[in-house]
């Protein structure tokens, strides 16, 4: 089967959708189909790759931040796959598109299938969706839904990372929709051993943005400055300097370390190192950090929002809390800080959950998707 793979952003720039779409790609080289990928550019990476059996073209964009794409990026990337991708369909025509984000990627798809009849499925993965990411964008969609609504309806299949992400598109969209999760290699990604370092150290992976909520990190943590931690905050973005100054102001420089923009293969790195995983999103749609978590053995200490609840087991591997219940989020952390052997067994227990989201089993999924709508 030849796929052609639609996403404004692929790992290494861009989240976890742009992580997600790699993997699946892997995935589905392994099986031996023939995968090319259409994404944008950005400086000093190149503009045809072979990348683990996957055909990357990676299109002139207006994109500067690997963190970020704006709406003049994401313009930029619609314009240039539609006329990338035309060309590529007729030259080397794929049985099936998979584009991932309804916006902006789904324009793509919608336009290419209107012109050569390639069907194309569907993956959201919220910030696609209206009022899964409000602060980023609601702006938007107060003028851009109605054209949104034939993306939806023109895709043999929908899927959704998560529950909520289903729940919160079929508001909008009545169709079909399933859910498939983000998924890891569990079995390469499992730590042989694990064991509580001393003293613990809490991880932050994520966009510096505010639909991340950077900053609640500090602020909790200086409240329970008292007990033994380090934390590493992983990632880049316009709020990084905010978070610099709130650490710099409550003196806290020497317990966190800000390694800035970092690979994925570098994420995984520090979770090898790490104890908890700390997410106060204010929303989220299964973030692939929170799975690879599960997967190295890592509590997680979060906001109860989005896929974030089928990541925990209150109680058990970590906490939920609402993101602006910061005092539960102190009280969450503290309880596995200052007792080791609870942490341990939190810990445990994520790597017990893990299992449920093997990309072995995601793959498959897509895979049979794929193959129910290629003509």
């Amino acid at each position: 089967m030849k796929i052609l793979v639609l996403n404004h952003e692929f790992s290494p720039i861009g989240g976890g959708g742009g992580r997600a779409a790699l993997d699946i790609c892997r995935g589905l080289v392994s099986r031996g189909h023939k995968v090319m990928a259409l994404t944008a550019h950005l400086k000093g990476l190149p503009r045809i790759e072979n990348l683990d059996g996957i055909e990357l073209i990676r299109l002139a964009s207006m994109r500067r931040e690997p963190f970020r794409a704006d709406l003049i990026a994401m313009a930029s990337y619609v314009l240039a796959g539609l006329w990338a991708g035309y060309r590529l369909i007729r030259r080397n025509r794929p049985d099936v598109i998979h584009v991932h984000f309804a916006v902006p990627a789904g324009a793509v798809a919608w336009v290419l299938f209107r012109l050569t009849g390639v069907p194309y499925i569907l993956t959201a993965h919220l910030g696609d969706v209206p009022g899964g990411v409000p602060e980023k964008t609601d702006r938007w969609f107060k003028w851009l839904l109605p054209f949104t609504h034939p993306i939806w309806r023109d895709a043999k299949k929908v899927v959704a990372v998560s529950e909520y992400t289903r729940q919160l598109a079929l508001r909008h969209y009545p169709r079909e929709i399933l859910i498939i999760p983000n998924g890891v290699e569990v079995k390469k990604l499992r730590p042989a051993s694990i064991a509580v370092n001393e003293p613990p150290r809490v991880v932050f992976a994520g966009r510096f943005m505010p639909q991340k909520n950077p900053l609640r990190v500090v602020e909790v943590l200086a409240e329970i400055s008292h007990l033994p931690w380090q934390c590493v905050m992983l990632g880049d973005g316009p709020l990084l300097p905010e978070v610099q100054r709130a650490i710099l102001q409550k003196g806290l420089q020497a317990r966190f370390s800000l390694p800035g923009w970092v690979t994925p293969e570098q994420v995984l790195a520090w979770f090898d190192r790490s104890d908890i995983l700390f997410l106060p999103s204010l929303s989220e749609g299964l973030p692939v950090v929170g799975v690879q978590a599960l997967a190295k053995g890592l509590a997680i200490v979060a906001s109860r929002v989005g896929g974030l609840t089928e990541l925990v087991e209150q109680d058990k591997n970590g906490s939920l809390h609402s993101p602006e219940d910061a005092d539960g989020m102190k009280l969450g952390l503290s309880k596995l800080l200052e007792d080791p052997s609870r942490l341990l067994e939190a810990r445990r227990h994520s790597l017990s959950r893990a299992q449920a989201f093997d990309l072995e089993g995601v793959v498959a999924s897509y895979e049979r998707l794929l193959e129910e709508v290629k003509p």
